[in-house]
Parts: structure tokens; C-alpha cells; sequence
């Protein structure tokens, strides 16, 4: 008797969760915070060129790549190559290094200890179904390694870690109403 009251609050249970999912999708929400109306389907990410004064040469090819990437794996829509109900265009608009922590030597001398990497992103959002979603947005990020280390040491780390922190951004701001 014990084992059947169990197994009926485990079917009323998973019964339960079902229902919660199912109208959790009717509103267009999913797991990744996306709050996407139902009646958008399709993503059009244009390609964003480098117009930094200093430029890396795989950086506009990464930051595209990683925005298809996130649209499509966390929303489920479907990339379009023209156009799409959300569209995202734009350009690298900043790739600095600055010295970030100056300190001074035994010798008396300046020199900075941290060093920060910072890229800029322009982004144009359109939402064709609902324009009062539409932004012209910069977004910053940056990634911060001591100066022991050069910058052909950590670029490729620092890059994927800024544009991770990029996209995540772009994506929180367009599709997640934060």
C-alpha cells in the first residue's frame, strides 16, 4: 500500500512538472532566461567588422561565430542569411591595452603590474515584431592579466573570455529583458 501511494505522488509529481514546462514554453520562456515571444522565429546576425584602430584578425570572426552560436543553441531559432524577426548588426569598434596597476620598483621606477585588454562592440538590435525592443547599444568587456605575461601570451584566452562576456551581454539585453 505504502510502495503505490508512492508511486502515484511520483506519477502526480512528474505529471506536475510536465504542466509547469509545457506552459513555461507557451510563454516563451526557456531555461536560459530567454523571454522570446512565441510568434518570433528566425535570427539574422550580420557579419560585425573590425574598425578598431588596433585590430586582431580572427576577433570579428569569433565574436560573429559565438553570437550564431548562443542565438541559436539558447532560443532555438532558426538562422536566417538575409533576414529575420530579430536582426543584429554592428561592428568591433575597440581592441585597447591599458596598464591597469602602476606601481614603482626598488629603483624608483613606474611600471604596471596588471594590464587590461578592452573590446568595444557597437551593436544595432532590431526586433521586427516588436520595435520597442530595437537598441543602438556599446557594449564593453575586458580581461585583466599581470604584466609578467605579454599579450601573446594571454590574447587567445583573454579574447574568448571577453567575447563570451560580450555575447552574454548582447544576449541578456535583447532577449532577456535584463
Amino acid at each position: 500500500m505504502i510502495k503505490q501511494t508512492i508511486r502515484l505522488s511520483l506519477v502526480f509529481a512528474g505529471i506536475l512538472a510536465l504542466v509547469v514546462i509545457v506552459n513555461a514554453c507557451k510563454i516563451g520562456y526557456s531555461f536560459t532566461g530567454a523571454s522570446i515571444s512565441p510568434e518570433v522565429k528566425t535570427v539574422f546576425i550580420d557579419y560585425f567588422t573590425n574598425r578598431a584602430r588596433v585590430v586582431n584578425p580572427t576577433l570579428s570572426q569569433t565574436f560573429t561565430e559565438k553570437m550564431k552560436d548562443k542565438f541559436v543553441n539558447e532560443t532555438g531559432l532558426s538562422m536566417e542569411r538575409e533576414q529575420g524577426d530579430l536582426e543584429f548588426s554592428g561592428q568591433i569598434t575597440g581592441y585597447e591595452v591599458r596598464p591597469l596597476s602602476i606601481q614603482q620598483s626598488d629603483q624608483g621606477k613606474d611600471f604596471a603590474s596588471m594590464n587590461r585588454l578592452t573590446v568595444t562592440v557597437k551593436v544595432i538590435f532590431v526586433n521586427n515584431k516588436d520595435h520597442e525592443q530595437d537598441f543602438n547599444t556599446s557594449f564593453s568587456a575586458y580581461y585583466d592579466w599581470e604584466s609578467t605575461r605579454s599579450l601573446n601570451e594571454v590574447e587567445n584566452d583573454a579574447v574568448d573570455a571577453i567575447v563570451i562576456q560580450l555575447t552574454d551581454d548582447i544576449f541578456s539585453k535583447s532577449v532577456a529583458n535584463w
